[in-house]
């Protein structure tokens, strides 16, 4: 799923730690298996397994609103200019908005599929030009396969 507008919040190690966080507790709160996972600076790559009889739009929701709530908080009291950035009409009404409403997903329907998934989120940051490397990316669960004791998230096959 991506930000609003494309505005890339996540070139801020505090925002990043944010939505890691929040990522880190959602997935055990709602006992979510995560095979992987990369944090753009404008949206996020996510391969799951939710937990059985869930909903994953709800559960999507869910995280967008909890890390919405979190750096929305935190740009109010830093009075970041991303907030003007992140503002939008919605019911009539002036609101903030850290993520577009729709999110897309894709269903894996054998484990060729889910490691081509895996790999497609490994590779972004290199694509996108931000690493030379995969493994040089701190915001994705490469280091977890790589065995790096600073990989910010378990990963559960």
């Amino acid at each position: 799923f991506c930000t609003h507008r494309r505005v890339p919040v996540f070139t801020n190690n505090q925002y990043r730690e944010m939505f890691v966080e929040e990522l880190k507790d959602w997935i055990v709160g709602y006992q979510i298996r995560l095979s992987a996972w990369v944090l753009m600076p404008e949206h996020v790559h996510l391969v799951l397994m939710p937990a059985e009889d869930s909903r994953l739009g709800l559960l999507i929701g869910e995280l967008k609103q909890r890390t919405s709530q979190k750096i929305h908080a935190q740009l109010k009291e830093t009075r970041s200019e991303l907030s003007k950035r992140l503002t939008t009409v919605r019911d009539g009404e002036l609101r903030f908005a850290l993520w577009q409403k729709r999110c897309y997903d894709h269903n894996c329907r054998d484990e060729e599929s889910v490691w081509e998934k895996v790999r497609y989120c490994h590779e972004n940051p290199v694509k996108r030009g931000l690493v030379s490397s995969p493994v040089d990316w701190k915001w994705s669960s490469l280091r977890w396969y790589e065995g790096k004791t600073d990989s910010p998230i378990e990963i559960s096959l």
